[in-house]
């Protein structure tokens, strides 16, 4: 075997001593990427604010003005990680003795990082609006309530304990015909009702005795027949029975859309992911490519 066989043997077998991450170019690309982010993002409110007026009635629906604000976070998003990830790939200094799809695998890793630092700084910094919103809302709110704190308390103390108890005593001292209550009973009957209908509300179920003598109060109070009464009676239940599952419809489809938020939001966040390690990619071999051009034409001019 040859000197330079062993030579070259050894070369191969070195391991560099310097680090395959160029820190200064990704902090650049991820700074870069949030100040685009912070700054579209307060463009689209911008927009959003001028679609809004609270003396028209053609503004858009709440469906719209949700979709839009997605789609516009999304090419937020897409846009801040593209020109975060050129930059990066654009500005790391060219490695020299190394194999092209190594320099291909370095530019796609430091796009991602730097798409990944740049998501740790925009977050950081929407925590930390919201987590000051949240308490200055929640110390207004405690100024608020602290002038009524000693009233609650009071009238805590003098009213009953528990609604539940309160109609189980009604349950006791029911008279048995509403025409036969006593001046303070027949007087207390608008509570007594919002007690049975609470307790109704409350165990999804209305016992016949409480139906029983829902029909004979309401019809003794408003002159109906017992008939009417219970038509009455069937109607407003019926009504609150609507209010209960649109109320659990409208929380459902809160819900559902929280949820198709949080799924889009993360999906965007991968596609961004993948648009910041490409252009930092394509970046990366521009850059080559322009030097290559550059050393070459500088070579046929001192050959000139």
């Amino acid at each position: 075997m040859s000197i330079t066989d062993i030579q070259t043997d050894v070369d191969a077998s070195e391991e560099s001593s310097a680090s395959a991450v160029s820190w200064g170019p990704i902090f650049a690309g991820a700074v870069t990427a949030a100040a685009v982010t912070l700054l579209l993002t307060l463009l689209g409110s911008g927009f959003g604010l001028t679609m809004i007026s609270p003396w028209s009635s053609e503004n858009p629906s709440a469906t719209s003005f949700a979709v839009s604000t997605a789609i516009w976070l999304i090419l937020v998003q897409w846009i801040s990680a593209g020109v975060g990830g050129y930059l990066t790939g654009r500005l790391r200094t060219k490695w020299a003795g190394i194999h092209t799809n190594e320099i291909y695998f370095r530019d796609t890793a430091h796009g991602f990082v730097a798409w990944a630092l740049a998501t740790l700084l925009v977050a950081a910094v929407l925590g930390t609006a919201v987590s000051s919103t949240i308490h200055a809302g929640v110390q207004a709110a405690s100024n608020a309530a602290a002038g009524a704190t000693n009233a609650a308390t009071a009238a805590a103390s003098s009213a009953s304990s528990d609604t539940s108890v309160s109609y189980f005593v009604d349950s006791l001292l029911r008279p048995a015909s509403p025409a036969a209550a006593t001046p303070e009973r027949a007087g207390d009957a608008t509570a007594e009702v919002s007690r049975i209908l609470l307790n109704a509300a409350a165990t999804g179920t209305l016992p016949p005795e409480d139906r029983t003598y829902l029909d004979q109060l309401v019809a003794a109070r408003s002159g109906l027949s017992e008939a009417d009464a219970k038509a009455r009676i069937d109607a407003v239940l019926a009504r609150a029975d609507a209010a209960k599952k649109s109320a659990a419809e409208a929380a459902d489809s809160a819900r559902k859309a929280a949820a198709a938020a949080a799924f889009m939001a993360a999906f965007s966040l991968l596609l961004g992911a993948f648009i910041a390690s490409v252009a930092a990619a394509l970046g990366g071999k521009q850059r080559d490519d322009d030097e290559t051009l550059y050393l070459s034409a500088s070579g046929r001019a001192r050959v000139t």
